[in-house]
Protein backbone atom coordinates (compact mmCIF):
# COMPACT_ATOMS: atom_id res chain seq x y z
CA UNK A 1 0.00 0.00 0.00
CA UNK A 2 1.05 3.54 -0.65
CA UNK A 3 1.99 6.31 1.78
CA UNK A 4 -1.09 8.35 0.38
CA UNK A 5 -3.41 4.94 0.38
CA UNK A 6 -2.40 4.39 4.01
CA UNK A 7 -2.94 7.80 5.33
CA UNK A 8 -6.11 8.37 3.17
CA UNK A 9 -7.33 4.92 4.83
CA UNK A 10 -6.30 5.55 8.45
CA UNK A 11 -7.64 9.27 8.32
CA UNK A 12 -11.05 8.34 6.56
CA UNK A 13 -11.25 5.65 9.04
CA UNK A 14 -10.91 7.67 11.93
CA UNK A 15 -13.33 10.29 10.72
CA UNK A 16 -16.17 7.52 9.81
CA UNK A 17 -15.92 6.18 14.14
CA UNK A 18 -17.11 9.91 14.29
CA UNK A 19 -20.51 8.34 13.71
CA UNK A 20 -20.02 6.18 16.57
CA UNK A 21 -20.59 9.29 18.63
CA UNK A 22 -23.98 10.05 16.04
CA UNK A 23 -25.61 6.78 16.79
CA UNK A 24 -28.93 7.24 18.10
CA UNK A 25 -29.26 10.90 17.02
CA UNK A 26 -28.49 10.46 13.70
CA UNK A 27 -29.83 7.73 10.97
CA UNK A 28 -26.83 6.00 9.15
CA UNK A 29 -27.89 8.01 5.89
CA UNK A 30 -27.50 11.31 7.67
CA UNK A 31 -23.90 10.93 9.22
CA UNK A 32 -22.39 12.57 6.20
CA UNK A 33 -24.73 16.12 7.46
CA UNK A 34 -22.18 15.88 10.23
CA UNK A 35 -18.71 14.86 8.88
CA UNK A 36 -18.38 16.16 6.13
CA UNK A 37 -18.41 19.84 7.11
CA UNK A 38 -16.95 19.14 10.36
CA UNK A 39 -13.87 17.54 8.03
CA UNK A 40 -13.55 20.74 5.90
CA UNK A 41 -13.54 22.93 8.52
CA UNK A 42 -10.95 20.75 10.76
CA UNK A 43 -8.56 20.88 7.99
CA UNK A 44 -9.50 25.06 7.68
CA UNK A 45 -8.56 25.10 11.35
CA UNK A 46 -5.36 23.28 10.90
CA UNK A 47 -4.43 25.39 7.72
CA UNK A 48 -4.87 28.72 9.65
CA UNK A 49 -3.32 27.18 13.04
CA UNK A 50 0.41 28.78 12.41
CA UNK A 51 -0.76 32.27 11.32
CA UNK A 52 -3.96 32.22 13.82
CA UNK A 53 -2.58 34.86 16.47
CA UNK A 54 -1.49 37.26 14.31
CA UNK A 55 -4.47 37.30 12.41
CA UNK A 56 -6.27 37.90 15.58
CA UNK A 57 -3.58 40.88 16.05
CA UNK A 58 -4.17 42.55 13.03
CA UNK A 59 -7.86 42.23 13.27
CA UNK A 60 -7.93 44.45 16.21
CA UNK A 61 -5.60 46.61 15.01
CA UNK A 62 -7.67 47.14 11.37
CA UNK A 63 -12.28 48.09 11.92
CA UNK A 64 -14.31 46.27 9.72
CA UNK A 65 -14.95 49.83 8.00
CA UNK A 66 -11.23 49.53 6.94
CA UNK A 67 -11.51 49.05 3.16
CA UNK A 68 -8.46 46.85 2.70
CA UNK A 69 -9.26 44.78 6.30
CA UNK A 70 -9.73 41.73 3.98
CA UNK A 71 -7.06 42.01 1.84
CA UNK A 72 -4.69 42.14 4.78
CA UNK A 73 -6.15 39.71 7.00
CA UNK A 74 -5.87 37.20 4.23
CA UNK A 75 -2.21 38.19 3.31
CA UNK A 76 -1.26 37.89 7.16
CA UNK A 77 -3.31 34.16 7.27
CA UNK A 78 -1.37 33.46 4.01
CA UNK A 79 -4.51 32.31 2.95
CA UNK A 80 -6.98 33.26 1.36
CA UNK A 81 -9.66 32.35 3.94
CA UNK A 82 -9.14 33.42 7.51
CA UNK A 83 -10.91 33.60 10.82
CA UNK A 84 -11.18 36.54 13.40
CA UNK A 85 -12.76 34.26 16.62
CA UNK A 86 -10.13 33.86 19.42
CA UNK A 87 -11.96 29.93 19.55
CA UNK A 88 -10.66 27.29 17.42
CA UNK A 89 -11.53 23.33 17.50
CA UNK A 90 -9.31 23.05 20.73
CA UNK A 91 -10.31 26.33 22.60
CA UNK A 92 -14.25 24.98 22.13
CA UNK A 93 -13.18 22.55 24.20
CA UNK A 94 -12.26 24.91 26.77
CA UNK A 95 -16.25 25.72 28.04
CA UNK A 96 -18.61 23.17 27.44
CA UNK A 97 -21.04 24.62 29.21
CA UNK A 98 -21.15 26.72 26.14
CA UNK A 99 -20.18 24.95 23.00
CA UNK A 100 -22.43 25.81 21.21
CA UNK A 101 -22.63 29.50 21.43
CA UNK A 102 -18.90 29.91 21.53
CA UNK A 103 -19.04 27.17 18.25
CA UNK A 104 -21.15 29.87 16.06
CA UNK A 105 -18.92 32.45 17.25
CA UNK A 106 -16.32 30.48 15.72
CA UNK A 107 -17.52 30.17 12.11
CA UNK A 108 -18.84 33.72 12.18
CA UNK A 109 -15.35 35.05 12.65
CA UNK A 110 -14.42 32.96 9.09
CA UNK A 111 -14.70 35.05 5.94
CA UNK A 112 -16.88 35.08 3.50
CA UNK A 113 -15.93 32.37 1.60
CA UNK A 114 -15.76 29.85 3.81
CA UNK A 115 -19.20 31.45 5.13
CA UNK A 116 -20.45 30.37 2.01
CA UNK A 117 -19.26 26.64 2.16
CA UNK A 118 -20.60 26.59 5.50
CA UNK A 119 -24.40 28.00 4.32
CA UNK A 120 -24.29 25.14 1.62
CA UNK A 121 -23.43 22.52 4.53
CA UNK A 122 -26.49 23.80 6.85
CA UNK A 123 -23.61 23.30 9.30
CA UNK A 124 -25.92 25.57 12.09
CA UNK A 125 -28.81 23.23 11.70
CA UNK A 126 -26.24 20.47 12.76
CA UNK A 127 -24.90 22.23 15.71
CA UNK A 128 -28.06 22.61 17.28
CA UNK A 129 -29.28 19.14 16.62
CA UNK A 130 -25.94 18.06 18.43
CA UNK A 131 -25.77 20.38 20.90
CA UNK A 132 -30.10 19.64 22.15
CA UNK A 133 -28.69 15.92 21.90
CA UNK A 134 -25.66 16.29 24.20
CA UNK A 135 -22.85 15.50 21.58
CA UNK A 136 -21.57 17.95 20.62
CA UNK A 137 -18.69 18.26 22.71
CA UNK A 138 -17.80 14.41 22.52
CA UNK A 139 -17.52 15.08 18.39
CA UNK A 140 -15.73 18.28 18.86
CA UNK A 141 -13.33 16.37 20.99
CA UNK A 142 -12.70 13.47 18.34
CA UNK A 143 -11.74 15.91 15.86
CA UNK A 144 -9.21 17.47 18.84
CA UNK A 145 -7.04 13.90 18.84
CA UNK A 146 -3.87 13.62 17.44
CA UNK A 147 -5.07 10.53 15.06
CA UNK A 148 -7.63 13.90 13.29
CA UNK A 149 -4.15 15.61 13.18
CA UNK A 150 -4.87 17.30 9.49
CA UNK A 151 -2.60 20.10 9.28
CA UNK A 152 -0.48 20.42 5.96
CA UNK A 153 2.49 19.26 7.94
CA UNK A 154 0.85 15.85 7.91
CA UNK A 155 -1.41 15.57 5.17
CA UNK A 156 -1.20 17.21 2.13
CA UNK A 157 -3.61 18.86 0.20
CA UNK A 158 -3.46 16.20 -2.35
CA UNK A 159 -3.70 13.51 0.45
CA UNK A 160 -6.82 15.94 1.76
CA UNK A 161 -9.01 15.68 -1.46
CA UNK A 162 -8.24 11.57 -1.13
CA UNK A 163 -9.83 11.91 2.23
CA UNK A 164 -12.86 13.74 0.93
CA UNK A 165 -13.55 11.47 -1.77
CA UNK A 166 -13.29 8.43 0.70
CA UNK A 167 -15.70 9.57 3.21
CA UNK A 168 -18.23 10.62 0.28
CA UNK A 169 -17.87 7.22 -1.44
CA UNK A 170 -19.08 5.84 2.14
CA UNK A 171 -21.98 7.85 2.71
CA UNK A 172 -23.13 7.49 -0.94
CA UNK A 173 -23.05 3.89 -0.41
CA UNK A 174 -25.12 4.25 2.62
CA UNK A 175 -27.33 6.94 0.98
CA UNK A 176 -28.03 4.83 -2.32
CA UNK A 177 -27.21 8.16 -4.37
CA UNK A 178 -27.82 7.61 -7.98
CA UNK A 179 -25.66 6.22 -10.17
CA UNK A 180 -22.03 7.68 -10.72
CA UNK A 181 -23.41 11.26 -9.74
CA UNK A 182 -21.54 12.54 -6.76
CA UNK A 183 -18.05 10.38 -7.19
CA UNK A 184 -15.73 8.98 -9.91
CA UNK A 185 -13.22 6.25 -9.68
CA UNK A 186 -9.60 8.08 -9.08
CA UNK A 187 -8.09 5.70 -11.92
CA UNK A 188 -10.89 6.96 -14.37
CA UNK A 189 -10.30 10.16 -13.56
CA UNK A 190 -6.60 9.79 -14.30
CA UNK A 191 -6.93 7.87 -17.53
CA UNK A 192 -9.21 10.75 -18.27
CA UNK A 193 -6.78 13.52 -17.56
CA UNK A 194 -3.72 11.43 -19.54
CA UNK A 195 -5.93 11.43 -22.47
CA UNK A 196 -7.36 14.72 -22.53
CA UNK A 197 -3.50 16.05 -21.95
CA UNK A 198 -2.02 13.56 -24.37
CA UNK A 199 -0.18 15.34 -26.63
CA UNK A 200 -0.50 19.03 -25.01
CA UNK A 201 2.99 20.40 -25.01
CA UNK A 202 1.94 23.85 -24.10
CA UNK A 203 0.82 22.38 -21.05
CA UNK A 204 4.47 22.20 -19.70
CA UNK A 205 5.04 26.33 -20.69
CA UNK A 206 4.98 28.16 -17.28
CA UNK A 207 4.04 31.02 -19.80
CA UNK A 208 1.28 29.95 -20.90
CA UNK A 209 -1.87 29.90 -18.54
CA UNK A 210 -4.69 27.09 -19.68
CA UNK A 211 -8.11 26.74 -18.23
CA UNK A 212 -9.92 23.55 -17.94
CA UNK A 213 -13.95 23.86 -16.71
CA UNK A 214 -15.89 20.65 -15.17
CA UNK A 215 -19.73 21.36 -15.61
CA UNK A 216 -20.48 18.78 -13.28
CA UNK A 217 -17.38 19.20 -11.16
CA UNK A 218 -18.85 17.23 -7.70
CA UNK A 219 -16.13 17.76 -5.34
CA UNK A 220 -13.36 18.99 -7.62
CA UNK A 221 -11.47 15.45 -8.54
CA UNK A 222 -10.88 16.09 -12.07
CA UNK A 223 -9.87 19.66 -11.87
CA UNK A 224 -7.98 18.44 -8.80
CA UNK A 225 -6.14 15.76 -11.32
CA UNK A 226 -5.75 18.06 -14.03
CA UNK A 227 -3.63 20.53 -11.60
CA UNK A 228 -1.60 17.30 -10.37
CA UNK A 229 -0.87 16.63 -14.05
CA UNK A 230 0.34 19.85 -15.22
CA UNK A 231 2.32 20.27 -11.78
CA UNK A 232 4.50 16.57 -12.56
CA UNK A 233 5.30 18.26 -16.25
CA UNK A 234 6.20 21.29 -14.92
CA UNK A 235 6.13 22.57 -11.26
CA UNK A 236 5.43 25.96 -12.60
CA UNK A 237 2.92 24.82 -14.92
CA UNK A 238 -0.64 26.88 -13.99
CA UNK A 239 -4.01 25.99 -14.50
CA UNK A 240 -6.39 27.74 -13.76
CA UNK A 241 -9.71 25.71 -12.37
CA UNK A 242 -13.76 26.68 -13.04
CA UNK A 243 -16.27 24.07 -12.11
CA UNK A 244 -20.06 24.03 -11.69
CA UNK A 245 -22.18 21.67 -9.06
CA UNK A 246 -25.53 21.38 -8.77
CA UNK A 247 -25.70 19.22 -5.21
CA UNK A 248 -25.03 21.76 -2.22
CA UNK A 249 -22.62 19.60 0.13
CA UNK A 250 -20.34 18.26 -2.70
CA UNK A 251 -19.87 22.06 -4.53
CA UNK A 252 -19.17 23.10 -0.74
CA UNK A 253 -16.24 20.60 -0.44
CA UNK A 254 -15.02 21.25 -3.96
CA UNK A 255 -14.92 24.87 -3.15
CA UNK A 256 -12.96 24.34 0.50
CA UNK A 257 -10.92 22.11 -1.68
CA UNK A 258 -9.81 24.68 -4.26
CA UNK A 259 -9.74 27.59 -1.63
CA UNK A 260 -7.36 24.99 0.37
CA UNK A 261 -5.71 24.55 -2.49
CA UNK A 262 -4.75 28.57 -3.03
CA UNK A 263 -7.14 29.11 -6.27
CA UNK A 264 -10.06 31.48 -7.06
CA UNK A 265 -12.69 29.48 -4.91
CA UNK A 266 -15.23 32.01 -6.70
CA UNK A 267 -14.42 30.12 -10.08
CA UNK A 268 -16.36 27.47 -8.44
CA UNK A 269 -20.30 28.08 -8.53
CA UNK A 270 -23.48 26.53 -7.20
CA UNK A 271 -26.33 25.56 -9.29
CA UNK A 272 -27.72 23.66 -11.70
CA UNK A 273 -25.59 23.49 -15.35
CA UNK A 274 -28.25 22.49 -17.85
CA UNK A 275 -31.16 25.37 -16.79
CA UNK A 276 -28.71 27.32 -15.58
CA UNK A 277 -24.98 28.71 -16.85
CA UNK A 278 -22.93 30.24 -14.80
CA UNK A 279 -20.18 30.88 -17.21
CA UNK A 280 -21.97 32.67 -19.19
CA UNK A 281 -20.31 33.30 -22.75
CA UNK A 282 -16.62 31.96 -21.44
CA UNK A 283 -14.88 28.88 -22.88
CA UNK A 284 -12.17 27.07 -21.68
CA UNK A 285 -8.65 24.98 -23.26
CA UNK A 286 -10.02 21.41 -21.52
CA UNK A 287 -13.48 20.62 -20.56
CA UNK A 288 -13.47 17.25 -18.26
CA UNK A 289 -16.87 15.89 -16.31
CA UNK A 290 -18.80 13.05 -15.38
CA UNK A 291 -22.28 13.96 -15.83
CA UNK A 292 -25.36 12.02 -14.78
CA UNK A 293 -26.47 9.65 -16.91
CA UNK A 294 -29.58 8.19 -16.77
CA UNK A 295 -31.07 10.68 -14.92
CA UNK A 296 -34.45 13.11 -16.49
CA UNK A 297 -34.62 16.56 -17.28
CA UNK A 298 -37.96 17.52 -16.43
CA UNK A 299 -37.50 19.86 -14.01
CA UNK A 300 -35.04 21.98 -16.22
CA UNK A 301 -37.32 21.52 -18.90
CA UNK A 302 -38.83 25.01 -19.76
CA UNK A 303 -35.00 26.67 -19.28
CA UNK A 304 -33.21 23.89 -21.68
CA UNK A 305 -35.39 24.25 -24.73
CA UNK A 306 -35.97 27.58 -24.44
CA UNK A 307 -31.92 27.83 -24.57
CA UNK A 308 -32.17 25.00 -27.84
CA UNK A 309 -34.58 27.81 -29.21
CA UNK A 310 -31.40 29.69 -29.85
CA UNK A 311 -30.15 27.31 -32.25
CA UNK A 312 -25.71 27.78 -33.42
CA UNK A 313 -26.09 30.91 -30.52
CA UNK A 314 -26.93 28.59 -27.19
CA UNK A 315 -25.65 25.47 -25.78
CA UNK A 316 -27.97 23.17 -27.81
CA UNK A 317 -27.75 23.72 -31.27
CA UNK A 318 -28.42 20.29 -31.93
CA UNK A 319 -31.38 20.14 -29.77
CA UNK A 320 -32.76 17.73 -27.07
CA UNK A 321 -32.62 14.40 -26.36
CA UNK A 322 -35.00 11.99 -24.70
CA UNK A 323 -36.55 13.92 -21.94
CA UNK A 324 -35.41 10.40 -19.53
CA UNK A 325 -31.45 10.87 -19.80
CA UNK A 326 -29.64 14.54 -19.34
CA UNK A 327 -25.79 13.31 -20.47
CA UNK A 328 -26.30 14.71 -23.86
CA UNK A 329 -27.38 17.89 -23.04
CA UNK A 330 -23.89 18.22 -21.00
CA UNK A 331 -22.43 16.91 -24.08
CA UNK A 332 -23.54 19.44 -26.03
CA UNK A 333 -23.22 21.93 -22.96
CA UNK A 334 -18.93 21.01 -22.79
CA UNK A 335 -18.86 21.42 -27.23
CA UNK A 336 -20.42 25.25 -26.40
CA UNK A 337 -17.77 25.92 -23.98
CA UNK A 338 -14.73 25.34 -26.17
CA UNK A 339 -13.01 28.11 -27.82
CA UNK A 340 -12.61 28.46 -31.15
CA UNK A 341 -8.88 28.36 -31.46
CA UNK A 342 -9.13 24.79 -30.28
CA UNK A 343 -9.70 22.34 -26.91
CA UNK A 344 -10.14 19.22 -25.76
CA UNK A 345 -12.98 17.78 -23.84
CA UNK A 346 -12.97 14.10 -21.79
CA UNK A 347 -16.59 13.36 -20.90
CA UNK A 348 -18.18 10.01 -19.74
CA UNK A 349 -21.43 8.35 -20.81
CA UNK A 350 -22.66 4.92 -20.53
CA UNK A 351 -23.64 2.78 -23.72
CA UNK A 352 -27.16 4.79 -24.59
CA UNK A 353 -24.99 7.43 -25.42
CA UNK A 354 -23.67 5.73 -28.75
CA UNK A 355 -26.76 4.24 -30.21
CA UNK A 356 -30.17 4.87 -28.14
CA UNK A 357 -32.70 7.06 -30.82
CA UNK A 358 -33.42 6.17 -34.47
CA UNK A 359 -32.78 8.24 -37.34
CA UNK A 360 -33.89 11.82 -36.59
CA UNK A 361 -34.63 11.47 -32.73
CA UNK A 362 -32.69 14.16 -30.82
CA UNK A 363 -29.78 11.35 -29.86
CA UNK A 364 -29.46 11.35 -33.46
CA UNK A 365 -29.08 14.53 -34.35
CA UNK A 366 -26.58 15.11 -31.18
CA UNK A 367 -24.49 12.39 -32.54
CA UNK A 368 -24.67 14.10 -36.13
CA UNK A 369 -24.01 17.39 -35.10
CA UNK A 370 -20.83 15.84 -33.25
CA UNK A 371 -19.56 13.73 -35.85
CA UNK A 372 -20.30 15.73 -38.86
CA UNK A 373 -18.36 18.75 -37.24
CA UNK A 374 -15.44 16.28 -37.19
CA UNK A 375 -15.54 17.02 -33.42
CA UNK A 376 -15.44 13.33 -31.87
CA UNK A 377 -11.64 12.35 -31.82
CA UNK A 378 -11.76 8.80 -29.67
CA UNK A 379 -13.89 6.93 -27.52
CA UNK A 380 -12.70 4.45 -24.85
CA UNK A 381 -15.20 1.53 -23.28
CA UNK A 382 -14.12 0.88 -19.79
CA UNK A 383 -14.78 -2.79 -18.25
CA UNK A 384 -17.74 -2.96 -16.71
CA UNK A 385 -18.16 -2.59 -13.02
CA UNK A 386 -15.92 0.65 -12.33
CA UNK A 387 -17.79 2.76 -10.55
CA UNK A 388 -19.14 2.39 -6.97
CA UNK A 389 -22.75 2.77 -7.75
CA UNK A 390 -23.23 1.23 -11.27
CA UNK A 391 -22.03 -1.83 -12.71
CA UNK A 392 -23.11 -0.73 -16.25
CA UNK A 393 -20.70 -0.18 -19.30
CA UNK A 394 -18.71 3.30 -19.39
CA UNK A 395 -17.23 5.03 -22.52
CA UNK A 396 -15.27 8.26 -22.03
CA UNK A 397 -15.59 9.93 -25.35
CA UNK A 398 -12.60 12.44 -26.29
CA UNK A 399 -13.51 15.51 -28.41
CA UNK A 400 -11.61 17.75 -30.35
CA UNK A 401 -11.45 21.24 -32.42
CA UNK A 402 -8.28 20.84 -33.12
CA UNK A 403 -7.09 17.76 -34.55
CA UNK A 404 -3.80 16.89 -35.86
CA UNK A 405 -3.28 16.46 -39.38
CA UNK A 406 -3.67 12.49 -39.37
CA UNK A 407 -6.45 12.58 -37.31
CA UNK A 408 -9.00 15.00 -39.20
CA UNK A 409 -12.23 13.12 -40.44
CA UNK A 410 -11.67 9.91 -38.37
CA UNK A 411 -12.94 8.47 -35.38
CA UNK A 412 -10.53 6.03 -32.99
CA UNK A 413 -12.27 3.25 -30.74
CA UNK A 414 -10.49 1.56 -28.12
CA UNK A 415 -11.84 -1.38 -26.51
CA UNK A 416 -10.26 -1.49 -23.03
CA UNK A 417 -12.90 -3.33 -21.27
CA UNK A 418 -10.79 -6.91 -20.88
CA UNK A 419 -8.12 -4.16 -19.06
CA UNK A 420 -9.72 -4.13 -15.83
CA UNK A 421 -8.33 -6.13 -12.52
CA UNK A 422 -11.09 -7.23 -10.33
CA UNK A 423 -10.77 -5.76 -6.62
CA UNK A 424 -9.87 -8.48 -4.11
CA UNK A 425 -13.28 -6.57 -2.12
CA UNK A 426 -15.57 -5.10 -3.94
CA UNK A 427 -16.35 -1.68 -3.21
CA UNK A 428 -20.51 -1.15 -3.45
CA UNK A 429 -20.80 -2.00 -7.29
CA UNK A 430 -17.31 -1.66 -8.28
CA UNK A 431 -15.60 -5.11 -8.54
CA UNK A 432 -12.52 -3.56 -11.12
CA UNK A 433 -9.89 -1.11 -11.42
CA UNK A 434 -7.78 -0.02 -13.66
CA UNK A 435 -3.66 -0.08 -12.69
CA UNK A 436 -1.57 2.57 -13.77
CA UNK A 437 0.08 0.06 -15.81
CA UNK A 438 -3.26 -0.04 -17.70
CA UNK A 439 -3.90 3.67 -17.57
CA UNK A 440 -0.43 4.35 -19.85
CA UNK A 441 -1.21 1.43 -22.53
CA UNK A 442 -4.63 2.76 -23.34
CA UNK A 443 -2.85 6.16 -23.31
CA UNK A 444 -0.04 5.31 -25.41
CA UNK A 445 -2.68 3.07 -27.63
CA UNK A 446 -4.04 6.72 -27.45
CA UNK A 447 -1.39 8.03 -28.99
CA UNK A 448 -0.23 5.54 -31.48
CA UNK A 449 -3.10 6.08 -33.53
CA UNK A 450 -2.71 2.13 -35.11
CA UNK A 451 -4.57 -0.22 -35.54
CA UNK A 452 -4.80 -3.30 -33.42
CA UNK A 453 -6.60 -6.11 -31.16
CA UNK A 454 -7.79 -2.95 -29.05
CA UNK A 455 -7.60 0.25 -32.03
CA UNK A 456 -10.18 0.67 -35.15
CA UNK A 457 -10.08 3.73 -36.86
CA UNK A 458 -12.64 4.95 -39.24
CA UNK A 459 -13.96 7.47 -41.24
CA UNK A 460 -16.64 9.84 -40.02
CA UNK A 461 -19.00 8.17 -42.54
CA UNK A 462 -18.55 4.50 -41.41
CA UNK A 463 -21.27 6.01 -38.43
CA UNK A 464 -24.05 7.32 -40.25
CA UNK A 465 -26.91 6.02 -41.96
CA UNK A 466 -30.23 7.17 -44.33
CA UNK A 467 -33.75 5.35 -43.02
CA UNK A 468 -35.35 4.85 -46.45
CA UNK A 469 -39.00 4.54 -47.10
CA UNK A 470 -39.18 1.99 -49.69
CA UNK A 471 -42.79 2.23 -51.44
CA UNK A 472 -44.04 -0.72 -53.01
CA UNK A 473 -47.26 0.29 -55.87
CA UNK A 474 -49.90 -1.95 -56.56
CA UNK A 475 -50.25 -3.93 -59.78
CA UNK A 476 -53.16 -4.72 -61.96
CA UNK A 477 -53.59 -8.50 -62.85
CA UNK A 478 -51.41 -8.11 -66.20
CA UNK A 479 -48.22 -7.47 -63.60
CA UNK A 480 -48.79 -3.33 -64.23
CA UNK A 481 -48.59 -0.75 -61.74
CA UNK A 482 -51.74 0.60 -60.72
CA UNK A 483 -52.48 4.66 -61.60
CA UNK A 484 -54.82 7.17 -59.94
CA UNK A 485 -56.44 9.64 -62.56
CA UNK A 486 -53.59 11.79 -62.35
CA UNK A 487 -51.27 8.85 -63.35
CA UNK A 488 -49.26 8.81 -60.39
CA UNK A 489 -48.65 5.12 -58.95
CA UNK A 490 -50.93 3.73 -56.71
CA UNK A 491 -49.15 2.49 -53.05
CA UNK A 492 -49.86 -0.60 -51.73
CA UNK A 493 -49.35 0.59 -47.75
CA UNK A 494 -49.09 -2.98 -46.50
CA UNK A 495 -45.98 -3.54 -48.48
CA UNK A 496 -44.22 -0.33 -47.90
CA UNK A 497 -41.25 -0.79 -45.66
CA UNK A 498 -37.97 0.84 -44.23
CA UNK A 499 -34.24 -0.11 -45.03
CA UNK A 500 -30.82 1.40 -43.62
CA UNK A 501 -28.64 2.31 -45.94
CA UNK A 502 -25.06 3.39 -44.97
CA UNK A 503 -23.68 6.82 -45.53
CA UNK A 504 -21.10 5.17 -47.59
CA UNK A 505 -23.41 3.63 -50.23
CA UNK A 506 -25.22 4.99 -52.35
CA UNK A 507 -29.49 4.66 -52.27
CA UNK A 508 -29.50 3.41 -55.91
CA UNK A 509 -26.38 1.01 -55.31
CA UNK A 510 -28.23 -0.60 -52.48
CA UNK A 511 -31.61 -0.92 -54.23
CA UNK A 512 -30.42 -2.52 -57.35
CA UNK A 513 -28.60 -4.69 -55.03
CA UNK A 514 -31.14 -5.71 -52.21
CA UNK A 515 -34.17 -4.34 -53.49
CA UNK A 516 -35.09 -4.38 -57.16
CA UNK A 517 -34.37 -8.03 -57.81
CA UNK A 518 -37.46 -8.72 -55.60
CA UNK A 519 -39.45 -6.08 -56.89
CA UNK A 520 -38.57 -4.08 -60.29
CA UNK A 521 -41.52 -1.18 -59.42
CA UNK A 522 -39.90 -0.47 -55.75
CA UNK A 523 -39.33 3.48 -55.13
CA UNK A 524 -37.98 5.27 -52.56
CA UNK A 525 -40.24 8.25 -50.84
CA UNK A 526 -37.56 10.74 -50.36
CA UNK A 527 -39.37 13.05 -48.55
CA UNK A 528 -39.19 10.80 -45.32
CA UNK A 529 -35.22 9.70 -45.72
CA UNK A 530 -33.90 10.40 -42.60
CA UNK A 531 -30.21 10.77 -41.72
CA UNK A 532 -29.23 9.09 -38.65
CA UNK A 533 -25.73 8.26 -36.55
CA UNK A 534 -24.64 5.66 -34.15
CA UNK A 535 -21.87 3.84 -32.80
CA UNK A 536 -22.03 0.19 -32.06
CA UNK A 537 -19.06 -0.47 -30.55
CA UNK A 538 -19.16 -3.84 -29.69
CA UNK A 539 -19.79 -4.40 -33.81
CA UNK A 540 -16.69 -2.88 -34.77
CA UNK A 541 -14.70 -5.52 -32.03
CA UNK A 542 -16.54 -8.57 -32.84
CA UNK A 543 -14.27 -11.46 -32.56
CA UNK A 544 -15.50 -14.61 -35.36
CA UNK A 545 -15.68 -18.30 -32.30
CA UNK A 546 -15.89 -21.09 -35.05
CA UNK A 547 -18.91 -23.06 -33.80
CA UNK A 548 -18.10 -27.15 -32.68
CA UNK A 549 -17.67 -29.48 -34.97
CA UNK A 550 -21.37 -31.76 -34.84
CA UNK A 551 -19.18 -34.71 -34.39
CA UNK A 552 -17.24 -32.97 -31.33
CA UNK A 553 -20.53 -31.82 -29.85
CA UNK A 554 -21.74 -35.66 -30.00
CA UNK A 555 -18.97 -36.59 -28.70
CA UNK A 556 -19.26 -34.39 -25.62
CA UNK A 557 -22.59 -35.04 -25.37
CA UNK A 558 -21.82 -39.06 -25.19
CA UNK A 559 -19.21 -38.71 -22.31
CA UNK A 560 -21.70 -36.92 -20.36
CA UNK A 561 -24.15 -39.35 -20.75
CA UNK A 562 -21.49 -42.12 -19.32
CA UNK A 563 -20.51 -39.95 -16.68
CA UNK A 564 -24.65 -39.60 -15.73
CA UNK A 565 -25.08 -43.59 -15.77
CA UNK A 566 -22.05 -43.93 -13.39
CA UNK A 567 -22.88 -41.57 -11.04
CA UNK A 568 -26.79 -43.18 -11.12
CA UNK A 569 -25.01 -46.91 -10.88
CA UNK A 570 -22.68 -45.87 -7.69
CA UNK A 571 -26.06 -44.18 -5.95
CA UNK A 572 -28.37 -47.42 -6.80
CA UNK A 573 -24.98 -49.18 -4.71
CA UNK A 574 -25.64 -46.87 -1.93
Amino acid sequence: MSNIARIVNEKASLIWSIADKLVGVYKPHEYGDVILPLTVLKRFDSVLGDTKDKVLEMAKKYPETFAKRDFVLKETAGQKFYNTSKYDFKKLLDDPDNIEENFYNYINGYSDEVKDIIKNFDLNKQIERMADSGILYQVIDTYNSEKANLHPNYVSNIEMGYIFEEIIRRFNELSNEEAGQHYTPREVIELMVNLIFEDEEDLADSSKIKTVYDGACGTGGMLTASMEYAKKLNSSSRILCYGQELNAQTYAICKADMLIKGEDSNNIRHGNTLSGDLFPGENFDYIIMNPPFGIEWKNEKAAVLKEAEKGSDGRFPAGTPAISDSQLLFLQNAVSKMKPEGSKIAIVHNGSALFKGDAGSGESEIRRYVIENDLLDCIVQLPNDMFYNTPIATYIWILSNKKPSHRIGKVQLIDASSFGKRLRKPLGNKRNEISNDQINKITKIYGDFVENEYSKIYELENFGYRKVTILIPELDVNGLVKKNSKGIPIINKDLTETEVIPLSQSIEDYLNKEVVPFNEYAMVDDSKTKIGYEILFMKYFYKYVEPKNSKDILKEISDLDKELDFILKEISYE
